[in-house]
C-alpha cells in the first residue's frame, strides 16, 4: 500500500475511534488539507504528523507505526519489525 493511503487510514482510523472531528484539526491545519490527507492525496510532514499526533492525544510514533502497519500488513510481525530494524539502521 502507498505510504500516503497508509498514512490516510491511520488517522481516519485513530480519528474515528477517539471521535475526532475534521473540525478539532483546525487549530493546527484546514479542513480541506486534512481532507486531502484522509483521501491519500498529500502525505503530511513529521511536524504534521506530530501535530496531528497531539490532538488525537497519541504519541507521534503510535500514530507512524499504524501507518507502517497498514503499509505492510500483509507480512507476518517478525518479518515486519525486521525490516524497521533495516530501516533505522540504514
Amino acid at each position: 500500500m502507498d505510504t500516503a493511503l497508509a498514512f490516510a487510514k491511520s488517522l481516519k482510523e485513530l480519528r474515528k475511534s477517539r471521535r475526532v472531528t475534521q473540525e478539532d484539526f483546525s487549530e493546527v491545519s484546514s479542513r480541506t488539507y486534512i481532507s486531502m490527507i484522509e483521501r491519500g492525496l498529500r502525505c503530511p510532514t513529521l511536524e504534521k504528523v506530530d501535530e496531528f499526533a497531539g490532538v488525537l492525544g497519541v504519541h507521534p510514533l503510535a500514530l507512524l507505526c499504524l501507518t507502517y502497519l497498514h503499509a505492510e500488513g500483509h507480512q507476518n510481525l517478525e518479518r515486519l519489525f525486521g525490516k524497521i530494524r533495516a530501516d533505522l539502521n540504514r
